[in-house]
């Protein structure tokens, strides 16, 4: 897996947002696993996801129902179901968070992040309404805040590394507008020709969230972004 590894775009301010939200996410994680199997397990039903009780068309037992149907939207973003999917979600969220919340402030970054994760979670629900397996996972909105990123820094660039083993094998500096464009057709790719499994996610992984994710952060963007900050930036920055 080609991961990114760092950006040449500076800031003006402190991602105050960026930071609370990956060390929100480690914090929640970190009690998922304190907790135990048979807790976590627990947990991730009574804060997840499940489409079929959003839409009505199940309910969790009264143990379990901890949080209104409609709170799990916002509780799954904190959850994940297991440390590599933490580690790569926060890698996304610190390298291309902290350029966004920079273009809109930390309140409107608030806003504009959780609108995404809610459109994420509708665009992985809406076509199967009547599942029963739970989705965790910050990932649908931080797609977008990736396709946010491309349309202000389409010009950054983006350093990418192959892990191999202990080691990081660095394969360049890219535009981010090649780097995010392919890992936007590479959703596409998987959700049209990788195996469904029941939860309609291929693999475990919920590719119509991250799609979603990243139409509502493309369109959100301009009603989100400062008024001074542009789109389809020019470089700030050149790597030396």
């Amino acid at each position: 897996m080609i991961l990114p590894l760092h950006d040449d775009n500076p800031t003006r301010g402190r991602p105050i947002v960026t930071v609370a939200l990956i060390v929100a996410c480690s914090v929640v994680f970190f009690g998922q696993v304190i907790a135990g199997p048979g807790a976590g397990e627990r947990i991730v039903y009574a804060f997840g996801v499940i489409p079929a009780v959003l839409f009505g068309d199940a309910h969790l037992p009264p143990d379990l129902a901890v949080v209104p149907p409609a709170a799990s939207i916002f509780t799954s973003m904190f959850l994940h179901g297991g440390l590599w999917h933490l580690l790569g979600n926060m890698l996304y969220l610190w390298i291309f968070g902290n350029n966004v919340e920079d273009a809109m402030g930390h309140g409107r970054f608030i806003a504009f992040y959780l609108l995404c994760g809610i459109a994420a979670v509708f665009a992985q629900a809406l076509p199967d309404p009547t599942s029963t397996v739970p989705m965790v996972g910050a990932s649908g909105a931080i797609s977008g805040v990736l396709g946010a990123y491309m349309l202000l820094y389409p010009h950054a660039r983006i350093l990418l590394g192959l892990p191999l083993g202990f080691v990081i094998v660095q394969l360049g500096r890219f535009p981010a507008l090649w780097v995010l464009a392919l890992w936007f057709l590479m959703q596409l790719a998987m959700n049209a020709f990788a195996g469904q499994g029941p939860d309609g996610a291929s693999g475990g992984v919920a590719f119509r969230a991250h799609i979603g994710g990243f139409v509502a952060g493309m369109i959100l963007i301009p009603f989100f972004k400062h008024r001074d900050v542009a789109l389809w930036q020019p470089p700030r920055r050149r790597w030396r």
